[in-house]
């Protein structure tokens, strides 16, 4: 039985996460943990907070830890954006007997602000409304790149398509 996988998703709100985990889904066969979908559904007013995302973010934790215990992949769709989270997931999988893969959606800061901020980008991803410039910028101010020990694939963001995600994860 080949080793079960965890997709790692990371780049800036309106990358093209979503659309890259949503064609690795139907690539792999993954299992797609979508945490803004998930996070409309457990929480009718999402607030973002701190508590609300702790708890959200430890109910997907152990969702992707009970995949990967079974064998499944997992798309674990969120923005991975700090080392110390990539590292848990990481951690997460090793004990699940399972690869890591970070997937990096990169786009240009101006184009990614551009279309998070959108009404219609809010539709596409299930969130009540656009996101507010301020959240755009105090969630790419604290973005972390990939660092030394952790290898990316990277995805151009302006060029997902299903040939492109083939191509970048050499399916």
């Amino acid at each position: 039985m080949p080793r079960p996988t965890l997709y790692l998703m990371l780049g800036y709100p309106g990358a093209g996460k979503t659309t890259t985990a949503k064609l690795i889904h139907d690539l792999t066969g993954a299992a797609h943990l979508w945490a803004d979908k998930i996070r409309n559904e457990r929480y009718p007013n999402p607030t973002h907070s701190h508590p609300e995302n702790i708890e959200l973010y430890n109910y997907l934790n152990e969702l992707a830890a009970e995949l990967l215990a079974t064998g499944q992949s997992v798309v674990f769709d969120t923005g991975f954006n700090f080392y110390k989270d990539r590292q848990h997931l990481r951690q997460i999988a090793v004990n699940h007997g399972a690869d890591v893969k970070l997937i990096w959606v990169k786009v240009n800061k101006d184009l990614a602000k551009q279309r998070a901020t959108r009404s219609s980008h809010a539709t596409r991803n299930t969130y009540p409304e656009a996101m507010p410039t301020d959240r755009f910028e105090r969630i790419t101010s604290d973005f972390e790149p990939p660092h030394s020990d952790e290898p990316a694939t990277e995805v151009n963001g302006t060029e997902v398509s299903k040939d492109h995600i083939k191509s970048c994860l050499g399916l």
